[in-house]
């Protein structure tokens, strides 16, 4: 279309739109609005079908010159497709300016020059694009028609606008009336230029009415026209609708209706190609529906302009609305929380569970727990009066005589005596100890001792006297005054000694015993035949007490060497039973109340083990009181080593025991060898089974020894060791989980 042809279409589209401005500007945003929803609904190739009906001899192109194109510009052309040149403003489309329709010439050279500045805008395949008025009305349309089908109007020469004055620098298009680019092979989408030009401001803001109702309103069908949509895959989408400025109605200062500023009596119209092409079809511009009649949802579901961004569509996909709240998905969602809960504590249950350290196993006795050897009750040679009592130690009492209720033990008492120097003042076998200086006291009770017929020995005051030998003197020639001078040596005072006896007394169970001196000497010390076997019992287990017992005599230091017994150097032991048949002690004690009374221990040899007798004999009266006593003490040591012997408890191989690991497993343990003990006719004796001191292992092969099996206790103790019949192993993990210990 030539700048003639453009004028003229402008002044009739203006002087058209003016007498009914309203109605028309409704209309046109309703048609819009109305194109841009036949537009999302038309499939690409429906809108391609389409435009290539509406292109014919009266789409209001003109027909370019085959003679001016060039043989490639033509096949490149007649690949490209029809791109929609987005409208102009409602106002500019429906009202025209008041210059227009007062200067029709003014307003055509206007019009005639934007005409020509359009077609002359080259797009990036080097052709322009028409755009027709879109509120053309069909009178107008068959003028232009005719005026276009002048034969003379084809051979007019083009104006110097229509094309770029150089290769290099193309015109700049307008803002409003530039066509979009057309797509092809090689086109760039992001260079296009943005198809929404910017409407100019209103020169005078305060004659600018607000926005009437009526401009929401959409095309009627009636009204919409036809769109032209690319065929071609790579076209640009396109592109957004622009907001409809609604057209201001007449102004109360008697404005022409039409009138505006400069840029609104724009119209829009058809580009003609720079060049001549016989074979492309021009492409009618397709205006973006009106913002206000299919506005974007805030879901972001897209709008009449096609469909959402994929995104959007994404997320309508996958985001689905969550199921309604019941009772059953209530309770299945607590089970399944109280599931993993459950199932988290059970896992940390097993955890503890496998890792708690294992129980120390135990060794318990299965078997039997005493042995009563064969035959009736023994028949010992008992005296006739006072008490007597028999034990071997560590097996049990023999035999006993007499009502044991305290008597007047004598110089028996010494025994406790030396017992607590040694347990407070301890030596080692060959060791004289300590020294002690003998004070005058000393000096005083030997004086005193020897005109009252009591055993004593000479001490002077200033002499130094060893522990040794002190203790042999108190447990051999029986010195009263030597057992004063300890006494002190150890408490500071007799009293705070004499004390000591009685509390050690009650700690070893001597309940009928009670000490008034150290010497014993005084009536008031009183004890049974049992209490002192106790005693003895433990003071033979110190094996200094024990050498000094069965010594037959010892040399004094102290003495001047005299014929007398308190003087002579070599001090006696009054106890004559030593060293005969096996007696190793203990002691003698004799007085007018007490009678004669001995504490006897003797040694014997039974099977594989040595064995002690211990026995007391009390409250012998008859003269000579030690000689009697003496004489019962040897005939119950003789018949007590004739009435023991050797019998198999346990034999080899026999279960006795078992291995408890703690969780329920047990392993059943046997003797390594024959357990043989020492007995007497109608004994009883007990079975004990101990790990002897070392900790039992938590897995062993079988045969391993694992304790012992033992028969009494002391110097009668008999003992074999005890190995596993089967072998011992770990607690399973199943045990270990059920562990509640």
């Amino acid at each position: 279309m030539n700048e003639k042809n453009s004028a003229k279409a402008g002044e009739l589209s203006g002087k058209e739109a003016a007498p009914g401005g309203e109605a028309d500007a409704v209309n046109a945003a309703e048609e819009a609005a109305d194109r841009a929803e036949a537009r999302a609904d038309t499939t690409p190739a429906d809108q391609a079908e389409k435009g290539a009906d509406e292109v014919g001899p009266n789409s209001g192109g003109s027909e370019p010159t085959r003679d001016q194109a060039d043989p490639a510009d033509q096949a490149d052309r007649a690949d490209k497709t029809l791109v929609a040149m987005p409208p102009v403003s409602r106002q500019d489309s429906a009202q025209p300016t008041a210059d227009a329709v007062s200067e029709p010439d003014e307003g055509q050279a206007d019009a005639a020059t934007g005409g020509s500045e359009a077609a002359g805008e080259p797009h990036e395949d080097g052709a322009a694009s028409s755009t027709p008025p879109s509120d053309e009305q069909p009178e107008q349309r068959e003028q232009r028609e005719e005026r276009e089908e002048q034969p003379g109007e084809e051979g007019k020469q083009q104006p110097e606008a229509d094309a770029p004055k150089s290769p290099e620098a193309p015109a700049k298009p307008d803002p409003v009336t530039a066509p979009a680019s057309v797509g092809g092979p090689d086109a760039n989408p992001e260079s296009a230029p943005d198809p929404q030009p910017t409407p100019d401001p209103d020169p005078d803001p305060a004659r600018k009415p607000p926005t009437p109702s009526w401009a929401a309103r959409r095309e009627s069908d009636s009204e919409r026209t036809s769109e032209f949509v690319a065929l071609k895959p790579d076209l640009p989408r396109p592109t957004s609708p622009r907001p409809v400025t609604p057209t201001p109605g007449p102004s109360s200062s008697g404005e022409k209706p039409g009138a505006g500023s400069g840029d609104s009596d724009r119209t829009r119209e058809f580009t003609a190609p720079s060049r001549a092409d016989n074979d492309r079809t021009m492409a009618l511009t397709r205006p973006p529906a009106p913002s206000a009649a299919a506005p974007a949802t805030s879901s972001g579901t897209g709008d009449a302009a096609g469909p959402p961004p994929p995104l959007d569509l994404l997320a309508q996909l996958t985001n689905t609305p969550p199921k309604a709240e019941t009772v059953g998905r209530t309770v299945a969602r607590r089970i399944k929380i109280l599931g993993t809960l459950v199932a988290l504590l059970a896992v940390v249950l097993v955890a503890v569970q496998a890792l708690r350290p294992l129980p120390t196993p135990t060794l318990k006795l299965t078997g039997k727990s005493s042995h009563t050897a064969d035959g009736g009750a023994l028949s010992l040679p008992w005296p006739t009066e006072g008490q007597a009592v028999v034990d071997i130690d560590g097996l049990g009492r023999m035999g006993s005589y007499g009502e044991m209720k305290p008597l007047p033990i004598g110089s028996v008492a010494k025994v406790m005596t030396a017992y607590l120097i040694l347990r407070d003042h301890p030596l080692k076998a060959g060791d004289k100890g300590p020294s002690m200086p003998v004070d005058q006291k000393a000096v005083d009770d030997y004086t005193n001792g020897v005109a009252q017929k009591e055993s004593v020995v000479e001490v002077k005051a200033g002499q130094q006297i060893s522990e040794l030998e002190a203790l042999q003197a108190v447990m051999l020639p029986s010195a009263n005054n030597v057992a004063r001078l300890l006494a002190r040596w150890d408490a500071s005072t007799e009293e705070a000694f004499i004390k000591k006896m009685n509390d050690t007394a009650k700690e070893l169970g001597m309940t009928n015993t009670t000490y008034t001196d150290a010497s014993g000497l005084i009536e008031s010390t009183v004890s049974t035949a049992e209490d002192q076997v106790k005693l003895a019992k433990r003071a033979m287990t110190n094996p200094v007490f024990r050498q000094i017992a069965k010594l037959p005599s010892y040399q004094s230091t102290t003495t001047s060497g005299g014929n007398t017994l308190e003087t002579a150097r070599t001090q006696y032991n009054f106890n004559k039973l030593v060293p005969l048949n096996g007696v190793v002690g203990i002691k003698t004690g004799s007085t007018t109340k007490a009678g004669g009374n001995l504490v006897f221990a003797a040694e014997t040899t039974v099977g594989d083990s040595k064995q002690l007798i211990i026995g007391a004999v009390f409250g012998q009266h008859k003269t000579p009181i030690i000689t009697t006593a003496t004489a019962a003490s040897k005939g119950l040591i003789l018949a007590a080593d004739k009435a023991l012997r050797s019998e198999t408890v346990v034999k080899k191989g026999e279960v006795v025991g078992q291995v408890d690991d703690g969780l329920g497993g047990t392993v059943p343990v046997v003797a390594a060898k024959d357990l043989t003990v020492p007995v007497w006719s109608g004994a009883s004796v007990a079975l004990k089974l101990t790990d002897d001191g070392k900790p039992l292992p938590h897995s062993a092969n079988a045969g391993t020894e694992v304790g012992m099996l033992t028969v009494g206790s002391g110097a009668g103790e008999a003992k074999v060791p005890v190995t596993l019949k089967d072998d011992l192993s770990e607690p399973s993990f199943g045990a270990k989980l059920t562990r509640l210990g």
